[in-house]
């Protein structure tokens, strides 16, 4: 991560706007909240970082105009994250609402992660992500993850940060009452759990655990589908899918693989406008 120290002669101008967004949501204080804040200048990244620590949401998402793209950054309260595709939502969501871009215009942002897009579809928004690598994890530490978990898992593979653990059935998966100590102990990032959708009626179900991040558990994770997309595509012999992140919040995604790109879709809601006075 990038690391700035103010320099009081250049100070941050003030106020900026600032958003709450629920992305992946139908309704008002379902999916995953994300604040977004549109800045006039580059910000240095220790004050992004102070105010995603404030904002104390899964990712607080930067914008800054660069010509007709946007550069977009995104902090959880405790690190910059390569790929979000909540904040990513909820950042398109900000430009077309609050009249930054035209709704029939596409969103592109520039990102640690290489161009994303981001497009309207009727009432909800279409993501253009790349696939994340995915590939069984050699001597996965099954006795560690049991505890973890407090389920043994029926496989575990692993992404470029991430571990994605196999669990028997969906109700294994929404049940989980992880310990959270364990789980930051493990040499992944985070935990994505998964199962076959059933009695749902979702082609999978999944959670995300990533203490390591301060979020115990993230509502609904665009980026985590970026490899179950590939991981249940192998299983399914399917490439579009309809998803169930299984947290409290809850968040439906309709995902797509297409070769190395996988489409996300879900909708977006502000719920909270205001100020950024420092």
């Amino acid at each position: 991560m990038d690391t700035f120290l103010f320099v009081e002669k250049t100070p941050m101008p003030t106020p900026l706007p600032v958003q709450v967004v629920d992305a992946f949501a139908d309704q008002a204080f379902s999916g995953n909240p994300a604040a977004v804040c549109y800045l006039t200048h580059p910000a240095p990244a220790q004050w992004m970082q102070q105010v995603a620590a404030e904002m104390n949401l899964s990712e607080t998402a930067f914008l800054l105009r660069e010509g007709d793209e946007f550069r977009l950054r995104w902090f959880t309260p405790l690190a910059e994250v390569k790929l979000c595709g909540h904040a990513t939502l909820a950042s398109a969501h900000v430009l077309w609402s609050e009249g930054h871009l035209p709704e029939e215009q596409p969103a592109r942002f520039k990102t640690l992660s290489g161009p994303l897009v981001a497009e309207k579809r009727g009432e909800q928004i279409q993501l253009d992500f790349p696939r994340r690598p995915i590939a069984p994890l050699d001597h996965p530490p099954l006795a560690e993850l049991a505890a973890a978990l407090q389920v043994r898992p029926s496989a575990v593979w692993e992404t470029d940060e991430d571990w994605v653990v196999l669990l028997e059935n969906e109700r294994f998966v929404q049940e989980l009452q992880p310990d959270f100590a364990r789980v930051s102990q493990l040499a992944a990032r985070g935990l994505i759990v998964t199962a076959m959708g059933g009695s749902t009626g979702f082609d999978f179900v999944s959670r995300f655990f990533v203490p390591k991040l301060g979020i115990n558990e993230d509502p609904v994770t665009g980026s985590a589908h970026c490899s179950l997309a590939p991981f249940w595509a192998d299983r399914l012999g399917k490439q579009h899918f309809r998803a169930w992140q299984a947290s409290r919040r809850g968040g439906v995604l309709e995902v797509q693989l297409m070769g190395d790109r996988v489409l996300l879709l879900g909708r977006a809601l502000t719920t909270l406008r205001g100020q950024l006075l420092v």
